[in-house]
């Protein structure tokens, strides 16, 4: 099993160049970070997490701009989206962006993507709440569209335009791998539809076998097998007998938490997580 990290980078947590640098140099195999483009102050809709808000989450850097610096620093590390909120996006500038970072880190990119969960967040750049889930198919499969046709052309709900050029195309093919969060049926249903992984929240996954037995159940059913689809466990317990559990399920990744903190508190953390690489 595949074991890396994610982090909200901020102004001032370690840097994520330092960071990736550190994790390349531990064997991890892999750094993702989210996205926020703002919140704002004003806002209603309860956090997920419960309580308060965490400061990080209106800190958060551009995740594009972020892990091209954190790649242009490493060799092998894979760098990826956890996640991208679509619903925030025009398509066709993201598509630039992802095919750009793709071809830069020479194939390393991981497109983790979700709907999100903030209302008046993804309302500021005009997506209707309701729609979230319909917008964020719909950008996705314009966007593989851009990436896999040299006269690219689409006509979804959300997202409609007629034959265009976009370079560069991507270097991993046909596209890199599209990785949807979530962990309703709903969720499954999308990533077995379109969809190259899973990537669910490590404190829904408490169950790792039922947890792969219902991605199958949803695989089967669509014909999808599931050889061609990988997990990725975001927020992984860091807990040995757990983490043999989800290895025997089939989980492909472990991504670990990391705090958006200094080097004083990240680095001993790396230290302690880089125990489960290769085990």
């Amino acid at each position: 099993m595949k074991i890396g990290v994610y982090m909200f980078p901020t102004e001032y947590s370690m840097p994520l160049v330092d960071l990736a640098v550190a994790l390349e140099e531990r064997g991890f195999e892999s750094l993702f970070v989210p996205e926020h483009t703002h919140i704002p102050s004003g806002r209603q809709t309860p956090w997920p997490g419960g309580g308060d808000l965490p400061k990080e989450y209106s800190h958060t850097l551009d995740p594009f701009v972020g892990l091209m610096a954190a790649a242009a620093a490493t060799r092998n590390l894979r760098i990826g989206t956890g996640i991208c909120l679509l619903t925030e996006r025009d398509p066709i500038v993201t598509a630039k962006e992802v095919a750009t970072l793709d071809l830069l880190s020479n194939g390393r990119f991981e497109f983790g993507i979700g709907a999100g969960w903030n209302l008046e967040e993804m309302e500021n750049h005009g997506t209707v709440f309701d729609t979230r889930f319909r917008v964020m198919v719909d950008r996705a499969k314009a966007m593989q569209a851009i990436w896999t046709q040299d006269a690219a052309s689409y006509h979804g709900e959300f997202t409609q335009f007629d034959a265009i050029w976009s370079w560069p195309k991507p270097v991993q093919k046909p596209h890199p791998p599209i990785l949807l969060g979530g962990e309703t049926k709903y969720s499954l249903r999308r990533i077995v539809e379109f969809c190259d992984g899973w990537i669910p929240r490590g404190r829904a996954f408490t169950d790792p076998q039922a947890e792969m037995a219902r991605l199958k159940q949803f695989a089967d059913e669509a014909g999808r097998e599931m050889s061609t689809l990988s997990v990725s466990l975001f927020g992984t317990r860091p807990d040995a007998s757990y983490i043999d559990e989800c290895r025997a399920a089939g989980v492909d990744r472990a991504l670990f938490t990391l705090p958006s903190e200094g080097k004083d508190t990240v680095l001993p953390l790396i230290d302690q997580f880089a125990q489960f690489i290769g085990e």
